[in-house]
């Protein structure tokens, strides 16, 4: 899969409300089975299941297999990625300005 891709894939993924609350499920409380997940929204578990499928295709979920349960958990990674790829780069130059001005307007007149 190209990067540009991947990053199609994962604000597909990020686009969806559900799947928005799904993410904030597993960060307050990771590792929790689809059931735990299901009592949260209000949509079949046909439903639930096909957003943590997509967000399972964006990397942003992983599951692990707990004899016949399955747990779900947040990979964050990708969302450090979009940080520092989408939001940190525009924040500095914005940071820096910010920083420049105060400095100036510290500075006494003379």
């Amino acid at each position: 899969m190209t990067e540009h891709h991947d990053t199609d894939v994962l604000f597909k993924a990020l686009a969806d409300a559900s799947r928005r609350k799904l993410l904030d499920l597993l960060h307050a409380h990771d590792g929790r089975t689809l059931n735990e997940l299901c009592e949260h929204l209000d949509m079949t578990r046909q439903g639930v299941t096909q957003h943590l499928d997509l967000l399972e295709a964006a990397n942003l979920v992983a599951t692990v297999r707990r004899g016949r349960e399955k747990l779900h958990f947040l990979n964050p990674v990708p969302l450090q990625e979009i940080y520092e790829r989408w939001i940190a780069k525009f924040e500095k130059p914005r940071l820096k300005a910010l920083a420049d001005l105060k400095r100036r307007m510290e500075k006494p007149n003379g």
